[in-house]
């Protein structure tokens, strides 16, 4: 009886299995249950027998079995295959390949079991117009460039996840407006049979009218010439990726850069390029090393999330930087539905004397403070500390059902309410006319986050800073 109640709760716990009477796919747990109970001197290990897939239409089997922490043969005690059942729906997810996953038993025979896998694809081809402003954030196109429609880039862009079934992806961008652009590129994770390496290359060419030039009271002073292009930029990379086992990946890459600005933005600021240069062309080597073990890739609630970068930038006085950059972050489960988290950031660039292309720090992508999203903090040094308490405050699902779907197919909508804290530091050895620069930073806030389909995050927080100001600011991500 012991070991029938055992196994109840693995039909239970496994994770995306609501409830033990559920039949996947014509598979009945109970009479499993009950077949099992029929068999005499049972033992408390079991040995995967097989591993069965369902509802990969495009997704090759090989690539769901890579993201599994076992496999057929293995041997388990019940307590670990429950976990084990959680940790392979959890890295599914993570995937962005699935909507829902299902990892739960299938049947058993003794002590051999057998394990189902049933997974619902997300669409893979988005062939979608291109419509982005070029600020940093929202708060900044709104309020200080007053929404002016000439600061947004639109043109096309196809993202083709999953193109051959392998989770490899290809993207196209044709952009007009603010930034004429053109880029391409195509990642592959794995091109071994042992699949462990992968490939990931792609360029970018184009043209702006417009160029932030220099930083002036922690403010980007841009300038602009309607008539002509006053900044030109090609790039092109590839790189090997080496992802050993599930959770760690790392990316060996070479970069080609080359830049050139007009003699006015020379004039404005000399500093702008090494020695009053109006071109410059570099190749850069880099080391990316992510280490990534959460419940949901796009908004963390639990687990960790580690990344180093290291990458010599140029070869000669024209160009000539060492960079190396950590983060790490923790998310804990405090009570329910009680979530605390931490993340610190840091970057260093060597030497301290670095033309004005190579000063962005804080302010610029996800290496920010809340709080200061009008200002640019920049240095050659620096880092931020956060920590924020969230509590989940609403959780809808809205399911549709197809009569040939193994599992629903569901929109999600989740809110979280929020309040953090932020203190930072960036260093700058001739900050003029910057005052945020050589000095401890602090912004402390409450907030909404808001999760729904294709992982879509919109974010609404009240933030106070050091500088007496406080202000509603804006942050939104998506995969479009």
């Amino acid at each position: 009886m012991a070991k029938f109640l055992v196994i109840i709760l693995i039909t239970v716990m496994s994770a995306g299995f609501i409830q033990a009477q559920t039949s996947v796919q014509g598979i009945s747990i109970s009479d499993s249950l009950k077949h099992y109970s029929q068999q005499p001197g049972s033992a408390n290990t079991f040995t995967i027998r097989e591993i069965a897939i369902s509802g990969n239409k495009k997704t090759k089997e090989s690539i769901i079995l890579r993201e599994l922490p076992f496999q057929s043969g293995e041997i388990y005690n019940l307590s670990d295959l429950v976990k084990e059942f959680e940790i392979a729906r959890k890295q599914l997810l993570n995937t962005a390949l699935f909507h829902e996953v299902v990892v739960a038993l299938k049947g058993f025979e003794g002590n051999n079991i057998d394990i189902l896998v049933a997974v619902k694809e997300r669409w893979y081809l988005f062939p979608v117009p291109y419509i982005k402003f070029v600020d940093r954030n929202l708060n900044q196109w709104i309020v200080e460039q007053h929404a002016k429609l000439d600061r947004i880039n639109y043109g096309l862009k196809i993202l083709y996840n999953n193109v051959s079934g392998r989770n490899d992806k290809m993207n196209l961008y044709l952009i007009n407006g603010y930034t004429k652009q053109i880029s391409l590129s195509y990642d592959r994770p794995y091109i071994d049979k042992k699949m462990k390496w992968g490939i990931n290359s792609g360029f970018a060419i184009g043209s702006n009218r417009e160029v932030n030039y220099n930083t002036i009271n922690d403010k980007q002073v841009f300038f602009k010439d309607t008539n002509n292009f006053v900044r030109t930029f090609f790039r092109a990379f590839g790189e090997a990726t080496y992802r050993p086992a599930i959770k760690t990946r790392h990316r060996f890459g070479i970069s080609y850069t080359i830049e050139t600005i007009t003699d006015t933005i020379v004039s404005l600021n000399p500093k702008y390029f090494t020695d009053g240069r109006d071109k410059i062309s570099f190749p850069e080597f880099y080391y990316l090393m992510n280490y990534t073990d959460v419940d949901y890739n796009p908004y963390p609630l639990k687990g960790y999330i580690v990344e180093l970068y290291l990458a010599k930038r140029g070869l000669n006085k024209e160009i000539n930087m060492w960079l190396l950059s950590a983060k790490a972050s923790g998310s804990w489960e405090v009570a329910k539905k009680t979530y605390f988290g931490a993340k610190l950031a840091g970057v260093v660039k060597f030497p301290f004397n670095q033309p004005y292309f190579n000063q962005r720090l804080l302010g610029y992508g996800d290496f920010f403070m809340q709080g200061y999203e009008y200002y640019v903090i920049d240095g050659v040094a620096g880092g931020y500390a956060k920590a924020s308490l969230t509590r989940e405050i609403l959780n809808l699902g809205f399911r549709v059902k197809r009569k040939k779907d193994v599992i629903p197919y569901q929109i999600p909508f989740k809110a979280y309410a929020k309040t953090f804290v932020n203190a930072g530091y960036a260093y700058h050895p001739t900050p003029e006319t910057n005052t945020l620069n050589n000095r401890m930073l602090y912004s402390w806030g409450v907030g909404i986050d808001i999760l729904t389909h294709y992982d879509f995050t919109l974010k609404f927080e009240w933030s106070f800073n050091v500088l007496g100001e406080n202000a509603l600011y804006l942050h939104r991500k998506t995969i479009f």
